[in-house]
This record gives C-alpha cells, sequence and structure tokens, in this order.
C-alpha cells in the first residue's frame, strides 16, 4: 500500500510543477522514478518513453500509466495490483491539471489581459523551452545512441537518423509522424 501512495505523492507533485507539456514531464519523471525511488532502470524508462511515443494520447500521461504499471510490477504485484499502479500514476498526474483548470478557467476570463498575466506567461516560456531541452538530452544516453567506442555502427547510424528526423521535420517540413515512421523503417533496416 506504500508504494500505490508514493506514486500518488510523486506523480502528483509532477503533475503540479510539469509545465511545458508532456515532453516537459519526461525528465521530472525519470528523475522521480529511476534516480530518486528506483522503481525503474534507465533502460526500462527509455523503452517506457519509445512505447509512450508511439501510442495514442499524451506521451506524459501514457508515460505516467506504464511507469505506474512497471514500478507496481518490479515490485512483485501482477495482474490487478499492478494494474492499479498504472491508475494511481495516471489519476495522480492529472488531477493538478484538473483541479487547476477548474479553478483557473473562471479567473483567467475575467483577468487574461491584465499585465500581471501577460508577464507571468511571458515568465513560463524560458521554462517550458528549458524543461524541452532537459527532456531531450536526458533521451540522448547509451541507451539509445550507444557509443563509438562500445558499438560504433549503432552509435552513427543513431546519430544519422537524429540529424536526418531533425531536418526532415525543421527544414523540409516533413509530416513528424512519417519521419518517426520513416525512422523506425530505417532503424530497423540497419541496425538489425
Amino acid at each position: 500500500m506504500t508504494l500505490y501512495l508514493e506514486l500518488f505523492y510523486t506523480f502528483f507533485i509532477i503533475g503540479l510543477f510539469g509545465f511545458g507539456g508532456g515532453y516537459g514531464m519526461l525528465s521530472l519523471i525519470q528523475t522521480e522514478t529511476v534516480v530518486n525511488h528506483h522503481w525503474l532502470s534507465s533502460a526500462e524508462f527509455t523503452n517506457i518513453v519509445a512505447v509512450s511515443q508511439m501510442t495514442p494520447g499524451p506521451i506524459g500521461i501514457n508515460s505516467a500509466t506504464y511507469c505506474g504499471y512497471t514500478a507496481a510490477h518490479n515490485a512483485g504485484f501482477s495482474g490487478g495490483m499492478a494494474v492499479l499502479g498504472s491508475v494511481t500514476a495516471t489519476v495522480a498526474l492529472v488531477l493538478p491539471s484538473l483541479i487547476m483548470m477548474i479553478l483557473i478557467s473562471k479567473m483567467f476570463l475575467k483577468y487574461m489581459n491584465t499585465p500581471i498575466v501577460q508577464s507571468v506567461f511571458a515568465g513560463l516560456r524560458p521554462v517550458v523551452v528549458g524543461l524541452l531541452a532537459a527532456a531531450t538530452l536526458l533521451l540522448c544516453n547509451a541507451e539509445n545512441f550507444s557509443a563509438p567506442n562500445v558499438n560504433p555502427w549503432q552509435f552513427y547510424i543513431s546519430l544519422f537518423l537524429f540529424a536526418a528526423t531533425f531536418i526532415g521535420t525543421m527544414w523540409l517540413k516533413i509530416n513528424p509522424i512519417r519521419m518517426i515512421c520513416y525512422a523506425a523503417f530505417a532503424g530497423a533496416v540497419l541496425l538489425y
């Protein structure tokens, strides 16, 4: 039962302070689940992020769902008790946003054009950019890219796919979903 309370508290705090959407939350989720609580290994978290990106829905909520399940499973729970870990983490992550949106929506319509509100939003923009950059850097690890001295083929192919996807989405304006499919196909062909 302690695990579920810890899951709820941890994901509630992540949901409360996870500005910038799901990608902004990834660094917080990884820090809490892998580093602080040791519920998951780094490799398990990387796999969770990959599956969360491929499944429909917001990546932050998908990650919380899979992390809750994996944390409960790794603690020795199975079946319905592991699913309860998923439900606990997901509800806890969404609950702060739900509460805040209900409270803020009434106030926002009344005060949205005031200088104070505009200043708060202007101040949050750099924070969101920083959280997204942190999430990106955390995913640039050995599990995703290998290392040139460990597996040069995998490292250089991963680097090439990363660069090609970046160029394709930023400059060639190829749909990101198509780029993910292209990169997945190329990675499967070239790495296996």
